[in-house]
């Protein structure tokens, strides 16, 4: 499994004109019931509404702009969450 990006992280998805800013990790989408690696909103404006979060998973960035906080806390749930998949 790829290492995930913390929250706050600024990526470039692939077939997308505007960054985004991630703000959920593994999050479920209510419209197709499908797990994705990756919940985020518009940067910089930020969270707006539902209808304006878009959902991927990691394969999908082609740039990472801006890599967010990593502290004790995020490495130990990155590394549940990787004990859970394997």
């Amino acid at each position: 499994m790829t290492s995930l990006l913390p929250i706050g992280s600024v990526v470039l998805v692939k077939d997308c004109e505007k960054r985004l800013m991630i703000y959920g990790i593994k999050q479920k989408n209510k419209e197709d019931n499908q797990e994705y690696d990756y919940v985020a909103c518009g940067y910089p404006e930020g969270n707006i509404s539902a209808e304006y979060n878009y959902v991927f998973n990691h394969e999908s960035i082609e740039k990472i702009e801006f890599i967010g906080f990593i502290d004790s806390e995020f490495q130990s749930f990155r590394a549940a969450l990787n004990e859970n998949v394997s």
